[in-house]
Formats: C-alpha cells, structure tokens, sequence
C-alpha cells in the first residue's frame, strides 16, 4: 500500500464514520422526523455506484470504506423507515 492508497483510505474513513453520530442519535432518541429519508436514499445509491466504480478499476481503499459506508447507511434508512411508521 502506497502513500496514495493511505490517504484513499483515511479520508474514506473520515467520510464513512460521518453517519455514526446520526445513527447512534436515531437509536437513542427513536426520533426520524426531521430526517430526510431521501436524502439517505439517494447516498445510499451514490455509496453502491462508487463500489461499482471501485470495483471496475480495482481500487481497495473505494471498495472497502465505501462497502463499509453502504452498511453504515443501510442501517440509517432501516432506522427512518422503522421509526417513521412508529411516529
């Protein structure tokens, strides 16, 4: 792993452990209202385009922080989901 691959790597890091402080409030608190279930719907999609990018030109760090990021995101749009029909 290069210098290059390294940087890839933290600022993937940086942006995929975005969403846990959200996660994490949603989990506590139950509350979705003012969550934009589209907004996380449309990232979510970006997130899997980017691992089909990072894929097709086999670039690590794009694959895993980003398949990292579809999961984390994953769990917020099952949170807005679930919590929203409890409202």
């Amino acid at each position: 792993m290069n210098y290059i691959d390294i940087i890839g790597l933290f600022a993937g890091t940086c942006v995929t452990i975005s969403v846990i402080p959200q996660i994490l409030k949603v989990w506590k608190t139950k509350k979705v209202k003012a969550i934009s279930l589209k907004t996380f719907g449309i990232l979510t999609f970006g997130i899997m385009i980017w691992i089909v990018y990072g894929i097709l030109k086999n670039d690590l760090p794009i694959i895993i922080t980003n398949s990292v990021s579809l999961c984390l995101n994953l769990v917020m749009v099952y949170f807005i989901i679930y919590y929203e029909k409890e409202s």
